[in-house]
């Protein structure tokens, strides 16, 4: 069993490109930290964020866990889902915010971003990645246009496979 904890970000632009879901396609148990759900509630969030988090699909199981040792240098919901991957033993934590990859990697957890999840799931053919990473550039997700053209380079090679 597949197991991932997702954090507030990568929910967000999945969402607003409307891949959230790859997610159980890819992965047999998808854990949203109840801080996480709290961030895409926000009033400020994207409608789009906001209706999904209102009408959680039956997949999104929503977990609560006490992240105090992390309050100081990450926000909740990145503190709580490393937390979570922690005690949950998660096959890999959904995390874009550098800060909070630093930290889940001190803690020798597989971190994966936005990026990651999307070339895992174009190489099952489950999209394609030019043009989802078009439906990204919309949207104020940030990547270097190194780590786009990598990215993209991958892809044209497993696709020569």
């Amino acid at each position: 069993m597949i197991l991932v904890v997702a954090d507030t970000g990568p929910l967000c632009y999945l969402i607003l490109i409307e891949a959230v879901g790859l997610l159980p396609r890819m992965y047999d148990r998808v854990v949203i930290p109840s801080a996480v759900l709290a961030e895409l509630a926000h009033p400020k969030a994207p409608a789009a964020v906001k209706t999904w988090a209102g009408s959680l699909p039956t997949w999104a199981e929503v977990r609560t866990a006490a992240h105090d040792e992390l309050d100081d240098i990450l926000d909740p919901g990145e503190a709580e889902a490393i937390i979570l991957a922690e005690q949950l033993k998660a096959d890999s934590l959904l995390l874009d915010e550098m800060e909070a990859r630093r930290e889940a990697l001190r803690r020798g957890l597989p971190v994966v971003g936005t990026v990651g999840v999307l070339e895992k799931a174009a190489e099952r053919n489950l999209i394609n990645l030019s043009e989802v990473f078009s439906k990204l550039a919309r949207t104020s997700f940030y990547i270097t246009p190194q780590v786009l053209q990598q990215a993209l380079q991958r892809d044209a090679a497993n696709r020569k496979k």
